[in-house]
């Protein structure tokens, strides 16, 4: 049993209607590397019909479908990290709150994989998990895409970087998680092209030199305490989502804090990391704010 407060696990949320392997196998290295256990964890969402008799022998149905995929996933992790301790439990519930409540005070990172669902469904579905989970829950989650994705040699992850007390957590974050996997570390300020330098006289140059200082203080001191990471910066004139994409289309993980400069009012969830949860092409890392 896990000690309260003792953050020894990873989380990952198993979707049955989905390839769950990528999934898994970031969870699984991210585990070894860590010298944590993995948690599977797969919950059914409750049946919304109550008047037809046949909704039991549905739900029973599910349940064995779920015990079927568990089993099949801890078959993958063990596979994947033979040195990984591997657990597995079936709940019943919305999947995205279990995940939270589950993850909370004991998981290192929730992994979920993504099936891309639309803005929607993502509001509607049942089954929707990557945006709720990424806004709420208590530790980094990362989403890996459906695909098999292969990031460039030597790796590198890319950490987007906009001043905000967030993107500074991403920026730890990255580094910590770059010296674990032997990758460099490429962080990247986007300034908006629909935003002027605040004398309003057009100086795009003293605007980009401003930049240039904040993102290097962000930075500042991390090379000291972890010298074997190589940090590199970078700022862009554009649309984040896009330029963040493209930056890490060849990236192990593009990482973004969960609440940045330009959210949406009322929503915990930063614009740039929803654009990038269905833009990039590499997992994606949402780290909230320590």
């Amino acid at each position: 049993m896990a000690v309260a407060g003792v953050r020894d696990e990873i989380l990952v949320g198993v979707d049955p209607k989905d390839s769950f392997r990528p999934a898994l196998t970031w969870a699984a290295r991210a585990a070894s590397l860590r010298g944590v256990a993995v948690r599977l964890l797969l919950s059914l969402p409750p049946l919304h019909s109550t008047h037809h008799v046949d909704v039991q022998p549905h739900h029973e149905a599910l349940r064995m479908e779920g015990e079927k995929a568990l089993s099949a996933a801890v078959e993958t992790t063990r596979a994947l990290a033979p040195d990984v301790a591997v657990t597995a439990v079936l709940f019943d519930g919305m999947p995205a709150a279990v995940l939270c409540q589950e993850a909370q005070g004991r998981a290192r990172l929730v992994v979920v994989g993504s099936r891309r669902l639309t803005r929607p469904e993502e509001v509607f579905s049942a089954g929707s998990v990557v945006v709720p989970v990424s806004a709420r829950a208590d530790c980094p989650v990362v989403v890996v895409r459906e695909a098999g994705h292969a990031g460039q040699t030597p790796p590198r992850l890319v950490v987007g970087v906009d001043g905000s007390s967030s993107s500074r957590s991403a920026v730890d974050f990255a580094v910590q998680e770059a010296g674990l996997r032997g990758a460099t570390v490429h962080a990247v300020w986007v300034w908006p092209e629909h935003v002027a330098w605040p004398t309003g006289l057009g100086d795009e140059r003293a605007g980009l030199l401003e930049r240039h200082r904040l993102l290097a203080e962000t930075v500042a001191g991390l090379g000291e305490r972890h010298p074997d990471v190589g940090i590199t910066q970078e700022v862009l004139r554009g649309h984040p989502v896009e330029e963040l994409a493209r930056v890490s289309a060849t990236a192990q993980a593009v990482v973004a804090g969960r609440h940045g400069r330009g959210g949406y009012s009322g929503m915990r969830l930063g614009s740039v990391v929803h654009g990038l949860l269905h833009r990039a092409e590499c997992p994606v890392v949402v780290v909230p704010s320590a």
